[in-house]
């Protein structure tokens, strides 16, 4: 055993405070991973949620491991040490279940990297029975797996208070014939998929359909969970050692009510839900004896029925309070002062199409009055940082649509820089640019995203008009890796050869002509209204009423009434 890396081990679990006590002892032993590193994989809520729900359960001892660092990394390499995990430094492979907790696409890379460190086959088509049984669950598995599960044995597409506990009964009851015996076993839960029971077809160059195992459901449907019958999701274990270290984290709602065309959240998780005010209150109570800042998350938070009077309870409280995402036309005033007495001297908004037309488009239901309106609110107590998030290269887009988003960024300054002058104090506005990305389960997943280039011309277009503009900033997300996310965003299993050597090492072009596969085709085609959507095996939404939505779009209408 390698003991720089018992001792980094040892070092992180002796920072750690854990806020529940789960049993160690177990017949069945489970190491959950994030293909995260430590900082960022403990910051997860839904890594800790999993860790929960496995670490509480009966008959289960789990521990963890992470992505290593890229000096641990090269550790791992230069002693040939199998991965281990950190509680016990036990090598991956000798634990009986393996469970990838995995909330973005891009943390696909890191499967089959962190199956080679831990000397377990990368296909599941080739484990043995003493090998571990691997399983995935999080977001990025409920719009679309299909990328990596040649790699997974099962896949959890349910959320986890409701498909983790049926799954731990199903691997701790006799199973006959084996690995394979398990598998069908498992097929049989709601919400678990069992890609090695289900074949794709392709025609040339395009999927037409799959071949499935008889008695394996098609498509895989995922059940919501009642919030209200569980434990708000939590903090489960603190840490100064990542991102949000100095935070109780606590989820106050699930899924999203808006259903914006570009976004997942609003159509994989079902219908918006709320966690119960009180059951939300007593875990804050609770955390408050070990972080005096409170963060609270969901995909809409600000849409939560009473999202001021639940940060007036903090601030009340003697603590801080931080939210995951505003919604421009739900800012609540109270919220708001709870905001600036927990110090927060920068607020983010999201107007996200530039123009009137393009937010339109994208169903955003969002009036510049409404952006102006929000920006008042903020202005006149005085935070005069802002930043304000856009997409550009949206479907339909042209280069009327980016000038109509810096003047908005100019009248917006514009009221900044009045309130700093009569306060004589500068605020800055940071523009934050993301390329648009098709995503599954969403109106737009059948478009393209648009081509390099053309986005580009778009940045240096903005760079230009923007730079003459004194304090205001543009951060622009890198185009290179929002490519590559659309790629796993739509891809197919014919990617994981490509995920194999890119995990050796190669880069996304050397790797995609190793495996002679057009990435291009994956990322900026328009995809036909007739063709088999390779996530299509999941079904997670209306299909029908995407494409309904989808043709609305792109006849200019917004939302129904």
């Amino acid at each position: 055993m390698n003991h720089n890396i018992r001792n980094s081990h040892r070092a992180l679990l002796k920072a750690e405070t854990h806020l529940h006590s789960h049993g160690r002892v177990g017949q069945l032993s489970v190491c959950l991973v994030s293909p995260s590193r430590y900082q960022t994989g403990m910051s997860s809520l839904g890594f800790q949620t999993a860790y929960a729900l496995l670490a509480g359960a009966d008959g289960i001892r789990c521990e963890r491991s992470f992505l290593p660092d890229r000096e641990e990394l090269e550790e791992y390499r230069r002693s040939g040490t199998p991965l281990l995990s950190l509680e016990s430094s036990k090598p991956l492979s000798d634990f009986d279940l393996i469970a990838f907790s995995t909330s973005f696409e891009p943390d696909y890379l890191n499967i089959p990297l962190i199956l080679n460190l831990a000397r377990i086959p990368l296909y599941s088509s080739v484990r043995s029975q003493s090998d571990p049984l691997v399983i995935a669950g999080g977001a990025a598995f409920f719009i679309n797996p299909e990328p990596v599960a040649d790699f997974i044995d099962a896949i959890c597409i349910g959320e986890g208070e409701t498909v983790l506990p049926a799954l731990i009964a199903t691997l701790l009851s006799p199973v006959d014939n084996g690995r394979f015996g398990l598998l069908n076993a498992l097929s049989a839960i709601s919400g678990v998929y069992i890609p090695v029971l289900y074949k794709p077809r392709y025609h040339e160059s395009t999927l037409v359909g799959y071949d499935v195992e008889t008695d394996a459901p098609f498509p895989v449907t995922r059940l919501p969970v009642c919030l209200a019958q569980h434990d708000p999701s939590s903090s489960q274990i603190l840490t100064e050692n990542t991102e949000f270290g100095d935070m109780f984290l606590v989820e106050v709602s699930r899924g999203c009510p808006r259903g914006c065309r570009f976004c997942s959240s609003g159509f994989i998780y079902g219908a918006f839900r709320q966690q119960p005010f009180d059951n939300i209150v007593a875990l804050i109570d609770a955390g408050l004896s070990h972080r005096r800042k409170v963060g609270l998350v969901g995909a809409a938070v600000s849409d939560y029925d009473g999202i001021g009077r639940l940060c007036r309870y903090i601030v009340d409280k003697g603590a801080k309070v931080s939210v995951s995402s505003l919604r421009i036309d739900r800012i609540d005033a109270d919220m708001l002062d709870a905001l600036i007495a927990s110090g927060h001297k920068t607020i983010s908004l999201a107007p996200e199409g530039g123009s009137q037309r393009m937010r339109d488009a994208i169903r955003k239901n969002l009036t510049e009055a409404q952006i102006m309106e929000a920006c008042e609110m903020l202005i006149v107590r005085d935070i005069l940082n802002l930043k304000l998030y856009f997409i550009i290269g949206l479907p339909g887009e042209n280069d009327a649509d980016l000038d109509e988003m810096v003047r908005l960024i100019e009248t917006i300054r514009e009221r900044v820089i009045e309130r700093g002058r009569a306060n004589k104090r500068l605020g800055e506005i940071t523009v934050s640019v993301n390329p648009f990305i098709p995503k599954p389960f969403t109106p737009f997943q059948w478009c393209g995203m648009e081509p390099l280039p053309l986005l580009e011309r778009k940045v240096k277009l903005l760079e230009t008009r923007l730079k003459r503009l004194s304090n205001v900033k543009l951060k622009v997300e890198s185009l290179r890796e929002s490519y590559l996310q659309a790629l796993l965003s739509r891809g197919d299993r014919r990617l994981s050869s490509l995920l194999v050597e890119m995990a050796g090492g190669a880069n996304l072009k050397k790797a995609a002509k190793t495996c002679g596969i057009d990435t291009d085709w994956y990322v900026q085609r328009t995809i036909g209204a007739d063709e088999v959507l390779p996530w299509s095996v999941i079904g997670t939404a209306d299909q029908a009423a995407l494409r309904r939505e989808y043709e609305r779009s792109g006849a200019g209408e917004g939302v129904q009434s």
